[in-house]
């Protein structure tokens, strides 16, 4: 998470400390949030939270049937913080398979008129494939992963949520 934070625009800020001291540091500027791809994107958001207590988070319930085409993923939900359009925007989904979730709420963030370079897709674990995908049509996107591979541990969710 912490890596996809240093992609957010800031500025360096000089503060007294209680003890009187000057501390030199840096503060994020205003209009950033993240959204969060649900169910599994949900893991993320604590980890957000604790680094940045006050950040909007915004969330893209998205359905995608198994044995079907990629271009029936469905948005089933949709709730985005104020003037979205104007933010930079962590996007969070852990596990980026071949791309088609991912595509589609950046298609629903694009409807609202947010720009691809306004957008970090920040993800745990990656195909090289889904990468592929994603960069292919949204080529100015940024993407923060601890890996890329092309085996990706699909039970993360179920591990997390306790649903294996």
């Amino acid at each position: 998470m912490e890596e996809g934070l240093n992609q957010l625009p800031f500025e360096e800020v000089t503060v007294i400390t209680p003890t009187g001291h000057k501390y030199n540091g840096l503060k994020f500027l205003k209009g950033n949030c993240g959204v969060s791809i649900v169910r599994s994107g949900e893991a993320m958001e604590r980890g957000l939270r604790d680094c940045c207590r006050a950040m909007r988070i915004g969330k893209i319930l998205i359905h995608t049937p198994e044995e079907s085409p990629p271009s029936e993923a469905q948005v089933v939900y949709a709730k985005l913080p104020p003037g979205v359009h104007l933010r930079k925007i962590l996007l969070m989904y852990p596990i980026l398979h071949t791309g088609t979730a991912v595509l589609k709420a950046i298609d629903l963030l694009r409807s609202y008129n947010v720009s691809a370079e306004n957008i970090i897709l920040e993800t745990l674990f990656a195909s090289p494939s889904g990468v592929r995908n994603v960069l292919a049509r949204n080529p100015a996107l940024t993407i923060v992963t601890s890996e890329i591979h092309s085996v990706v541990p699909w039970h993360f969710e179920h591990l997390y949520f306790g649903t294996v």
